[in-house]
């Protein structure tokens, strides 16, 4: 079957700019999920004899595939709504349709290049321009987004829900039912409130600063500002347990954009002692360490402590001891291939055969991987 996928974005000048990336990616890439899965499986359990330097061989000298040029589309009519970049040009997106088995599930991918989501109008805007030309009548739909698109996706994954008021999703509420199902998918998302190596909060301050500058307060659950400051809102520990669409949280526990610019950036860190240790995990010394594992206990805890992993079994998770950011984005993270080799696993089941499962209802995923060192199938970046 084919695999269709279009991203769509209006590149603009301004900083902490939303880019609202749309890809619909056809026989989606949990079909390919599906599929390297069981490829994975079965490679693994092979031994090392001529098939495998056989395959060897041929990957070497395999010429890359080209890359895939997706035209993109300027939401002209969302300047009349007030839908506009920070500079005032048009949104715009990239559109891939679907085909084959994959003709009608849509995958709507979120790309931020910064923290901005004054940008309401234009997800509104966007979505329902989307909806108007087939993903309403969706068999299946994935909102995902990696880094602070991943936050997006946590923070409108039941808004995005709502666009499709009668789905699947309605069932265990005792609701009508239709064909299509809403699903979502944080990569690198699950930013903490946390404290930084000086003692104070240097995301939060940076938080707080978004939400007075863009005055976010009104998009942002009302699960979570009807108990908490809209701050704190901004931080996923306080809001995932109130999501009601199902949603899968993938990140590494050790996240090395955290590690770098929210515990230690430069602000927090004049002297340089940390300089060595958030550029090469291998560089820190047993306090620092220890330090950033409070970081890991912190995260595991914050998805542990409440209804998310507790009573909402249609979540899925995938938190291993990497040091890294973004893992769903890239073949030699995401899944197994004879060119990059094993993926990220959690006792021998990879990401995107964990993703895959999660989202056919295949297995209950939740998955928390041993503290550092203990993973050595990791791709750290740091």
């Amino acid at each position: 079957m084919g695999v269709h996928g279009a991203v769509a974005k209006r590149p603009c000048s301004r900083q902490h700019l939303l880019l609202l990336v749309v890809a619909i990616l056809i026989g989606s890439y949990f079909a390919a999920a599906a599929a390297a899965a069981a490829d994975e499986q079965k490679s693994r359990n092979r031994g090392a004899g001529r098939r495998s330097r056989r395959r060897r061989a041929a990957a070497a000298v395999t010429s890359p595939p080209a890359p895939l040029m997706v035209p993109i589309t300027i939401l002209e009519s969302a300047v009349d709504l007030g839908a506009v970049c920070m500079d005032g040009t048009p949104p715009a997106y990239h559109l891939h349709p679907g085909s084959g088995a994959g003709n009608n599930s849509w995958i709507v991918n979120l790309e931020v290049n910064g923290f901005y989501f004054r940008g309401q109008r234009v997800w509104d805007a966007t979505v329902r321009h989307l909806l108007s030309i087939g993903m309403a009548a969706a068999d299946q739909v994935l909102l995902a987004g990696c880094s602070a698109g991943g936050l997006a996706v946590i923070l409108h994954c039941d808004q995005f829900q709502a666009f499709f008021p009668r789905s699947n999703n309605a069932a265990a509420a005792g609701g009508t039912t239709t064909t299509t199902t809403v699903k979502c998918l944080a990569d690198a998302g699950l930013f903490l409130d946390a404290i930084d190596v000086s003692g104070g909060r240097s995301l939060r301050s940076y938080y707080s600063d978004i939400v007075a500058m863009q005055g976010v307060g009104p998009n942002l659950p009302p699960a979570c500002t009807a108990r908490l400051d809209t701050a704190s809102c901004f931080f996923p520990q306080n809001v995932i347990d109130g999501v009601n669409t199902p949603i899968f949280l993938l990140n590494a526990a050790y996240d090395a954009w955290q590690i770098q610019e929210s515990l230690a950036p430069s602000g927090a860190d004049p002297s340089g002692a940390w300089r060595a240790c958030k550029s090469n995990h291998s560089a820190c010394d047993a306090t620092q360490m220890k330090f950033l594992q409070g970081f890991r206990d912190q995260m595991v805890a914050s998805v542990l402590g409440g209804r998310f992993a507790g009573s909402r079994s249609n979540n899925g998770l995938f938190i291993n001891s990497c040091f890294a950011h973004c893992q769903s984005e890239l073949p030699a993270t995401w899944s197994w291939s004879h060119a990059a080799g094993a993926s990220p696993a959690i006792q021998s089941r990879g990401i995107a055969k964990s993703v895959g499962d999660w989202y056919f209802g295949r297995a209950q995923v939740k998955a928390i991987d041993c503290p550092y060192p203990c993973d050595g199938t990791c791709r750290n970046i740091i």
